[in-house]
């Protein structure tokens, strides 16, 4: 039996899932329930043979205005112990998106504020409209962007979170584009090529090997100054892909220049 959701929508067509934010009247801001069900689906979609990819989006306005306004009055009220769980399961959000196996391209429009930037961030691929508006703004509220700043600062480096997360300001498409926070932008004419470039590129990629990529990408980045670690494992996902059957398949259509079986 499918899961039922509340607070996203999920639709699934030819191993492309689509997970859309579904609190349009509150541009998608974040309850407690959202961020449950988001870890949920993303944990389901991750461990599904037959789901390739995940685009990320949201419902009316907004791709996410952060934390929802009732939630905020509610974190307000509670104490230590309440607050850190409170985290932990938004930072375990962000982890899980950031680590699913498949890759996960986020599409983003209107506002993009606070704790919406941090699951972009834990995208593999941003997309974003020309107009769409970012801001770091918890410094305003005597709070700081803690839970996201690892997944933030991992895109754009340390310099532009200092002048992004100490302002506060809202700022600009371009400017994240710049920023690193974006990949590419569309306009409203361009959204569906712009999308579905990106989509016919993952499609035309091994899927075991696009997993395996990821995995690659952040064992590289956590074995930073680890030589011989980093060697042993490069050295044997080299030799295991090629081993693979799709190694084998992905080598023998490009000599008999033909289409892998993954693209038929």
């Amino acid at each position: 039996m499918e899961k039922v959701f509340h607070t996203i929508l999920l639709q699934k067509s030819d191993g492309i899932a689509n997970v859309i934010l579904n609190r349009p009247e509150k541009h998608n801001a974040f309850n407690p329930e959202m961020i449950t069900e988001l870890t949920t689906v993303f944990e389901i979609l991750g461990a599904q043979e037959g789901t390739r990819l995940v685009i990320l989006s949201g419902n009316g306005p907004s791709f996410s205005a952060g934390a929802d306004l009732n939630y905020m009055k509610e974190i307000a009220a509670f104490g230590y112990e309440e607050n850190l769980r409170d985290a932990q399961s938004l930072a375990k959000l962000f982890q899980t998106v950031k680590n699913c196996p498949k890759p996960v391209v986020a599409v983003l429009h209107g506002a993009v504020y606070g704790g919406a930037n941090g699951l972009a961030a834990a995208c593999d691929i941003v997309l974003a409209h020309e107009e769409t508006f970012f801001a770091f703004s918890e410094v305003k509220l005597g709070i700081t962007p803690a839970t996201i700043a690892p997944f933030v600062i991992a895109r754009c480096g340390e310099a532009a979170a200092r002048e992004l997360m100490l302002t506060g300001r809202k700022f600009s498409a371009q400017e994240a584009y710049r920023f690193l926070l974006v990949n590419q932008m569309f306009s409203d004419e361009r959204k569906e090529e712009c999308v579905t470039g990106i989509v016919n590129q993952l499609l035309s990629s091994a899927p075991q090997a696009l997993e395996a990529c990821k995995t690659l990408i952040r064992t590289v980045v956590h074995l930073q100054g680890h030589k011989d670690e980093l060697t042993k494992f490069t050295t044997k996902q080299i030799a295991d892909r090629r081993a693979s059957e799709e190694g084998q398949e992905g080598l023998a259509a490009f000599f008999a220049k033909r289409k892998p079986n993954w693209m038929l």
